[in-house]
């Protein structure tokens, strides 16, 4: 799969990172859409991941909901989603299966445990957001007025505008790069 990005990231607006901890994760709670090849390489590694949750989430068997659909973007043209569980503690009252106590992924926390990029485990859909696909497969940013304003989202409004591609400078580089995307 090939990427390439819309003009959208071109625009400059006046937005910046939230920053963790000040983000509350916000997109982890509807859970995401996984890459059936993204599920098999987790589950793969659930040695390396099931540490890093609570011990009510460490069964593998519980991480994805088993329904499937077709997805065009992924390389194995067919997703599932991940469980999402009641967590009365996150925005919104559920959380992602992956989600911990501190808002921070599992996944990304196993991977930098162990020595690897903090996204190693982490699924396409969860390194792409807030970004998202067009129509036409190419990376966007939808409008930001929503999510700026969303306390516990990843964008926060700023005071001096930003080229979009710079700002996800660094999620571009790993989805197009290191992916090989």
């Amino acid at each position: 799969m090939t990427l390439s990005l819309s003009a959208r990231l071109e625009e400059s607006e006046p937005v910046a990172r939230c920053g963790w901890p000040a983000c509350k994760a916000a997109c982890c709670v509807y859970g995401v859409w996984v890459d059936l090849q993204e599920v098999a390489d987790i589950r793969a590694h659930a040695a390396l991941i099931q540490p890093h949750l609570p011990p009510e989430h460490r069964d593998p068997d519980g991480w994805f909901d088993g329904e499937t659909e077709p997805d065009r973007h992924t390389p194995s043209k067919t997703v599932t989603h991940t469980r999402v569980v009641a967590d009365p503690d996150h925005y919104g009252g559920s959380a992602c299966v992956f989600l911990r106590g501190d808002h921070r992924c599992a996944l990304q926390v196993a991977g930098e445990a162990n020595g690897l990029h903090p996204w190693r485990f982490k699924p396409f859909y969860c390194v792409l957001h807030p970004l998202d696909l067009d129509d036409h497969g190419r990376i966007t940013l939808d409008e930001v007025r929503f999510m700026v304003d969303e306390p516990a989202s990843c964008l926060r409004r700023s005071e001096k505008p930003v080229v979009l591609r710079e700002l996800f400078a660094e999620e571009l580089e790993y989805l197009t790069v290191i992916r090989g995307q």
